[in-house]
């Protein structure tokens, strides 16, 4: 798949947006091949889009509570993303379930980032479960969105060593690091035409990918 120009993405948020300042740096820097066109958030105190707004991104805010259906709510995020002529949507701790329509208008452009090595640990408060189950390591995952909460296919892992006596603050911060890091690569390789979904399989270079892309952390 070859493209022209740099690859407009649409980054939605709900909370500080960590991601999405990665994200938009690392296109700075040109790292990876694509500009941030528009920053969507579901609520209006996410910190992320005044950080969004200092940066000269565009931004909009699609308020959840405005609408009485989903589907309502998610037909103005789709307006949103197409005007904005995003090729591809990426989740940044936006803390919305989406539908399985939704999912399935952007299939093969809708990525997610969570904070587990999926299919581990799939839902919230995953640093805390992770500690509680004893578990040596943890990370990050980047995957394609599908229907199933945190179940599309995985495009990359990034690891880490789960540190004795740690806390979930302290594990989250480190995970925090891998995901900027595994995030800033799944994109690149998008905008760079390697990677691209067909059904439920994900291809790399035009080969199929056989278990997902692994990026250890420091211990």
């Amino acid at each position: 798949m070859s493209r022209g120009g740099k690859l407009k993405t649409a980054v939605l948020i709900s909370g500080r947006g960590s991601n999405l300042l990665a994200i938009a740096q690392a296109c700075r820097d040109g790292r990876i091949d694509a500009s941030v066109a528009l920053v969507l958030s579901d609520r209006g105190d996410a910190a992320g889009l005044a950080a969004a707004a200092a940066l000269g991104l565009t931004t909009a805010l699609i308020d959840r509570d405005s609408f009485t259906t989903r589907e309502a709510f998610e037909t103005a995020l789709a307006a949103a993303i197409d005007r904005s002529g995003a090729e591809l949507v990426l989740l940044a701790g936006f803390m919305r379930i989406l539908s399985a329509p939704f999912a399935h208008r952007y299939a093969g452009r809708l990525m997610n980032i969570h904070p587990s090595l999926l299919p581990k640990y799939k839902g919230l408060d995953t640093h805390r479960r992770v500690l509680e189950a004893g578990e040596r390591e943890h990370g990050a995952s980047v995957h394609f969105v599908t229907g199933e909460l945190d179940g599309g296919p995985v495009i990359c892992r990034g690891r880490l060593a789960v540190r004795a006596g740690e806390s979930p603050q302290s594990l989250a911060a480190r995970v925090l690091a891998v995901e900027h890091r595994i995030y800033a690569l799944a994109i690149g390789l998008f905008a760079a035409g390697r990677l691209q979904l067909r059904g439920n399989t994900i291809l790399l270079d035009g080969v199929a990918l056989e278990a997902p892309i692994v990026e250890d952390g420091p211990e």
